[in-house]
């Protein structure tokens, strides 16, 4: 990989957010937020729901179909010392769903608020989901940096069955970003949820889904634009801010992915141009990619993509043709879903193999999201955030939205 891509210097990716700009609640209408988009190079905006109007026939949207769990769990010791556990990924039992439908037991990976509160004992919460009854229990067991294994265990009174997942949904609190720098109220169980979320998971919000409303899905449908869904289960990690100098210094957070094996056959077919919803979809597409020439180069390969692998010269697979080593794989497991973990980064420099477009939110000063966004747009994107800062465009998880199609030179790899 060539070093000047890890030499890239944070510093050059930051402009002045004042609080202000932070959306710290969405609008009364999804759709009603606006949409900046770039048209032969000139800045434009319009509303979300005449987002049908600035696409194509034959175009396809790929959302993350991810839905936030109420991750945020508050205990209170005997002392009074208020203690937060914050369920970031199942542990054991490591699958998501076996996870979600444990009705006595389970373990997870936690980050833990106040934890020099916490050194020993058993932190307990009543528990009472329409007239079931429980103690939810949590013991610390390890801690790794800032991450602790915690064993939740739990029995109701009457042995009535009651699993993780419902726990988490009644007993749980919604983990909106930290910049947002408030408490969670009961209207962001429903507002920091898209209305197509499925698959219970995720920590954060996939959030350029949260302006799509069933008018827009419809108006999609009428324009003959096509949709598709992936799972990605985002991570805490995504709102971790890059700290080193260069972004080589910056370790990229794990998630995990899945995707079903005709959504697979489905890429095959498209005509038109692939349109991520999302920054975690892209990642998703993306590493979709470079998994695809993993196992058509060697069938025993982990289904993993490291952070900086997709760097490496010498992948020569069209996008046709790695989906196509995708589905021979699941052929091969016999099985119809193909689960992974990506580390993938994504910054200027970078070739796009799959995605020619995205709609996303705007992003943090200095964020990897933000590198992503100047990946695509190159370095227009200063020009753009300008724009939107003067413009009173809407900052972060619940603000306003934007469309980009990758420059041309960047979009001819790999994608017949």
């Amino acid at each position: 990989m060539p070093e000047n891509y890890k030499n890239i210097a944070i510093k050059n990716f930051t402009y002045d957010l004042p609080d202000e700009r932070i959306a710290k609640f969405p609008l009364k209408q999804r759709d009603a937020s606006k949409l900046l988009y770039l048209e032969q190079g000139k800045i434009k905006h319009t509303v979300f729901k005449n987002l049908s109007q600035l696409l194509k026939k034959d175009d396809a949207l790929i959302f993350n179909n991810a839905k936030v769990i109420q991750a945020r769990l508050n205990f209170r010791k005997t002392t009074g010392a208020k203690i937060e556990v914050f369920c970031l990924e199942p542990h054991n039992p490591a699958d998501y769903n076996l996870a979600f439908q444990s009705d006595s037991s389970c373990r997870w990976k936690c980050m833990v608020g106040n934890l020099k509160k916490w050194k020993t004992g058993i932190l307990t919460m009543p528990v009472k989901i329409n007239k079931v009854e429980c103690f939810l229990s949590a013991e610390k067991l390890e801690q790794n940096g800032n991450v602790v294994i915690v064993n939740f265990t739990w029995q109701t009174k009457n042995n009535e069955r009651l699993t993780f997942g419902d726990i988490l949904e009644y007993a749980g609190k919604t983990p909106l970003p930290p910049y947002l720098n408030r408490e969670a109220q009961p209207q962001d169980k429903e507002t920091y949820q898209t209305v197509y979320a499925k698959k219970e998971g995720s920590v954060a919000a996939p959030t350029a889904g949260l302006h799509f409303t069933d008018n827009v899905f419809k108006q999609l449908e009428a324009c003959g634009i096509n949709t598709y869904e992936l799972t990605l289960h985002v991570g805490a990690g995504t709102f971790r801010p890059v700290k080193s100098e260069t972004i080589e210094g910056h370790d990229m957070h794990e998630e995990h992915f899945m995707v079903e094996k005709s959504f697979l056959k489905e890429m095959i077919s498209i005509k038109g141009r692939k349109l991520a919803v999302g920054t975690t979809s892209v990642r998703t597409l993306e590493s979709l990619y470079w998994l695809g020439v993993k196992v058509s180069e060697n069938p025993l390969s982990e289904l993993f993509v490291s952070q900086w692998e997709v760097y490496e010269p010498g992948a020569k697979l069209s996008f046709k043709e790695s989906m196509q080593a995708l589905v021979e794989y699941l052929d091969r497991a016999g099985t119809d879903y193909l689960q992974a973990v990506t580390q993938i980064i994504i910054v200027p420099g970078y070739r796009f193999r799959v995605v020619d477009g995205l709609i996303t939110n705007f992003h943090q000063p200095q964020s990897t999201l933000l590198l992503l966004i100047a990946a695509v747009i190159g370095n227009k994107w200063k020009e753009v955030y300008e724009y939107a800062l003067k413009n009173g465009f809407r900052f972060l998880s619940y603000g306003d939205s934007s469309l980009f199609f990758v420059e041309e030179e960047k979009n001819n790899f790999a994608k017949v």
